[in-house]
């Protein structure tokens, strides 16, 4: 989830699933557009939306990745790294 402020309430922060964003537009106030047809008036520029997504994404990836897979030969299991498939079995 991303924190961001309403124009109407800037104290306030709420929080959103970036997953739910369908566009976000300077016009001149940042209007985020959600899938579900909601849309929220922002007090945060829409550069400053991109890079609070990409953290948030990173941040998932990383916890994802920390201490959760013992060796490389488990992740290339999970993944499907070129070359490393795991061979089917013979039945």
């Amino acid at each position: 989830m991303i924190a961001l402020h309403r124009l109407t309430h800037p104290d306030a922060t709420f929080l959103l699933n970036p997953d739910l964003i369908q566009t976000v537009e300077a016009t001149p106030d940042t209007v985020v557009s959600l899938t579900n047809s909601s849309k929220f008036i922002v007090i945060e520029k829409p550069g400053e939306i991109v890079e609070l997504i990409r953290a948030w994404r990173g941040s998932i990836v990383g916890h994802a990745l920390a201490g959760t897979v013992a060796d490389e030969g488990e992740l290339a299991k999970v993944v499907h790294l070129a070359g490393s498939r795991p061979e089917p079995a013979d039945d």
